[in-house]
């Protein structure tokens, strides 16, 4: 039940930051030198604003994170880790298997044939 509570609030978390980055001014590039006039009522205290909205989301994102870890259920973690190593080491022998090509018979390359001034030099 915590588990989906953190991911919920990951989500949510996650379209904020997106929301915030999207909605501040750049401050470098062609952008910014159209951008000069914005500077005047009180832009500037609006994109302290969303930087620091930003950060904390960021921060808020991490220690969800880390939280929602440590709330899995370990027996559908054990249960997953299991399923995923019989799967790896069966595509591991399927890709041996079909890596083995059937010997090949080997042709014979015809010897380059030598110009006719080789053999009148003798």
């Amino acid at each position: 039940m915590l588990y989906t509570i953190c991911i919920a609030l990951i989500l949510v978390a996650s379209v904020l930051v997106i929301l915030a980055v999207l909605v501040q001014n750049p401050k470098s590039g062609m952008a910014a030198n159209f951008g000069a006039s914005n500077q005047v009522m009180g832009v500037r205290e609006t994109s302290n604003f969303l930087e620091k909205f930003t950060w904390a989301m960021a921060i808020a994102i991490v220690v969800l994170s880390l939280a929602a870890t440590l709330t899995m259920d370990k027996g559908r973690v054990i249960e997953s880790n299991t399923k995923i190593s019989n799967d790896a080491k069966a595509l591991q022998e399927r890709v041996l298997e079909s890596e083995i090509p059937a010997p090949m018979p080997q042709a014979e390359i015809p010897a380059a044939e030598q110009p006719a001034a080789d053999q009148s030099a003798e």
